[in-house]
């Protein structure tokens, strides 16, 4: 016998936050775990005891290209060629050293390979080299003099001793590491334990990426595309099949009807001061979307000025997927004045916050624009809810200046 219930089937969502503090727990000693393996040195053939390689240049750009130079001298000075390698578990990445020569320098042996398809953990890095008396010998690596984090605390200074970091990283207009801007994927070079020098790959978790967004004369459109690992570059979303309609549960019982959780194809405009939601209309193409901002609805929900964030499904919309330390202060966005389809005039600003999310503060100036001049303006009814506040503030002052 089939029992029939009212309540609605619970749709997927995130984790209660007690589980996802237990995964996040669980990955960081995972990690822990996978870098003191990783920085062992294991073996004749490992060369454990000897001293590590110290490069010349050693850097990751965009989590996607890594870049290597040593001195062609010592351990690598015999003419039987390197390779670098980088391994975790049975996978296993090989590129050989080129070597160049410099006019009045010692030769380098340079290294330039794009990570691609990198798993989520630690990845050991080394040198192999074939020396005079044809024996290969495997090399570890040392993290480069400056802009590679340590992964263990530093020891406390002494007594008297100044407490401000040796090298501290200089302040730059972008952050030293940043995520694969198609994949998500955060790849650095870290220091272990041991010293020496390793790979850490981490997975992207879900997020709505901004591409970007373009004003016309009658509102915004914004373009961009789900990014979630090895969810991206998905060339069809699922289709989710077609269920037979039937009444909502106002109609059969009479109560109001609960607001249940939006879709996973959704977008809404939400009101940062009070959590108002309006719905936005949105297309996709695979995992692109395209989404038009609602001004009319947002200036038309109160009067005043108001700022409004973004989420396509249940992920906040904005341009996370960057090496820009301030998106704010990088991409500086003047007011404009919009005007709809229906006659409303709407004075709006689109922008990116310091953390990158995409939001736009708006408000109604049609009684503004068509008061007769000389007119005396009706006073306004200032709300609690309605004062602006730093967000506010800020949007002002970047209009008077």
């Amino acid at each position: 016998m089939h029992r029939l219930s009212l309540t609605p089937r619970r749709r997927p969502g995130p984790p209660p936050p007690a589980v996802r503090r237990l995964l996040a727990t669980a990955r960081t000693v995972r990690f822990r775990l996978e870098r003191a393996a990783a920085g062992r040195q294991r073996g004749p053939a490992a060369g454990a005891g000897a001293p590590l390689l110290v490069p010349v240049h050693f850097s990751l750009r965009d989590s996607r290209t890594l870049n290597l130079a040593l001195r062609a001298e010592g351990a690598l000075g015999g003419a039987g060629g390197a390779r670098l390698v980088m391994s975790r578990g049975p996978r296993r990445i090989v590129v050989p050293l080129v070597r160049e020569t410099r006019l009045g320098d010692v030769p380098l042996l340079t290294a330039t390979v794009t990570l691609r398809g990198m798993g989520d953990g630690v990845w050991r890095v080394a040198v192999e080299a074939r020396g005079a008396d044809g024996r290969v010998r495997r090399h570890g690596l040392a993290p480069a003099a400056t802009g590679t984090p340590t992964t263990r605390r530093d020891p406390p200074p002494a007594t008297g001793t100044p407490t401000t970091p040796l090298n501290p990283p200089p302040a730059t207009p972008t952050v030293p590491h940043a995520p694969d801007p198609l994949t998500g994927t955060l790849v650095r070079i870290v220091r272990a334990r041991s010293g020496r020098a390793v790979l850490q790959a981490t997975r992207s978790r879900a997020r709505a990426e901004l591409v970007r967004f373009v004003p016309s004369g009658d509102g915004i459109t914004v373009h961009g595309r789900l990014v979630a690992g090895s969810r991206a570059g998905r060339s069809e979303r699922p289709q989710r099949p077609e269920r037979p309609e039937r009444p909502e549960r106002s109609e059969r019982s009479g109560r109001p009807e609960r607001p249940g959780r939006p879709e996973e194809t959704d977008a809404v405009a939400v009101r940062r001061r009070d959590g108002v939601v309006v719905p936005a209309d949105v297309s996709w193409r695979g995992d692109a979307f395209t989404l038009r901002v609602p001004l009319g609805a947002m200036a038309g929900v109160d009067a005043g000025q108001w700022v409004w964030d973004f989420r396509v499904g249940r992920l906040p919309l904005g341009r996370w997927l960057s090496d820009v330390r301030d998106p704010s202060a990088a991409y500086p966005t003047p007011f404009r004045v919009f005007a709809l389809p229906d006659g409303t005039l709407v004075r709006a600003h689109a922008h990116f916050t310091r953390t990158g999310a995409f939001a736009v503060t708006c408000w109604d100036i049609t009684a503004e624009a068509t008061r007769k001049p000389g007119a005396t303006p009706e006073p306004a009814t200032v709300t609690e809810s309605a004062v602006p506040g730093p967000e506010v503030t800020r949007e002002f002052a970047e209009e008077t200046s």
